[in-house]
Order: C-alpha cells, then structure tokens, then sequence
C-alpha cells in the first residue's frame, strides 16, 4: 500500500509544489511532499505565478518552501513521481542501493498526455502545467494500491 509520496522536479518551485497540492487534495490521508533535484531554490516559497494560477483552482502553495531531495528520501517514500524524464534520470542517479521507492514519471499512468509536465518557468503556461498535473494526480488515484490507502472518511 502507497501511503507516502513525493513529486520531484528541478527547482521544487513550480512542478512538483503544484503535484503536492493536486495530490494531497485527491489523495486524503495519504502524506504527500515534494522536493527538487536542485538546490538552486532551498527555502524559497513557490514561484509567484505557479502560486496564482493553482490558487485560482483552490490550491494553495504559498505555505511551502522549496527544499533538495535528499538519500533518506528513497526510503521515506513509497513512491516517487518525477515531472520529467530528465529528472527520473538524475533520481535513479542519486537513489541509494537497497532503497525501496518506486520512481515513476508524474504522467505514466496518463496514456494521452505527453511523458513531460512542462517546466512553466520556462514555457509560462501555468494553465498547461495545472491541466496535467490534475490529469496525473486522478490517474495515480485511481490505482488500487494507492486508493486503498485514503482515508475512509474521504472514500
């Protein structure tokens, strides 16, 4: 039973804080954190376009703050979700022998989406990022393995 996940991108400012907040708002009762590959944004709160474009849906980022993903993370977590191919790669990289988290791209489960959730930073469509992520976080929720671990007052 999955009853940890993390979402994983670059910075930890726009992606993976916005698959937090989708996630921890389908999947009650089930931990749910995010973290970067980098450490260019340790400390900073999500970028302040991302944090407009998810609160207009009713998710709110602004009380997270960016943070690197780090070895004990691989056995913390049942599942780790990266945004991107790039970041699955430098994941596996940094995994520690013998840990225990599956790693898996955010869209994997999400046949008519591209494999890649859009860095917004870059290509400032905020929108595209939220359409995808929502789409990934429903397609996650509804694995068995994953579903049985919400809370039953949710269900």
């Amino acid at each position: 039973m999955t009853t940890r996940i993390l979402c994983v991108c670059l910075g930890n400012i726009c992606r993976s804080p916005t698959g937090q907040a989708v996630l921890a708002s389908t999947l009650p009762g089930i931990e749910i954190d995010s973290a970067g590959t980098s450490n260019w944004h340790i400390g900073d709160p999500p970028y302040g376009p991302m944090i407009a474009a998810a609160l207009k849906r009713g998710y709110g980022l602004s009380d997270q703050r960016a943070r690197q993903i780090g070895p004990d993370d691989f056995n913390a977590f049942d599942l780790i979700l990266a945004m991107d191919r790039k970041n699955l790669r430098d994941l596996d990289t940094m995994r520690p022998a013998g840990s225990h988290a599956q790693l898996a791209l955010y869209l994997s489960l999400s046949p008519d989406t591209p494999e890649d959730v859009p860095d917004p930073y870059y290509t400032r469509d905020f929108n595209e990022t939220l359409d995808l992520i929502e789409i990934g976080a429903k397609a996650w929720a509804a694995q068995p393995h994953i579903a049985s671990a919400v809370s039953p007052k949710e269900r």
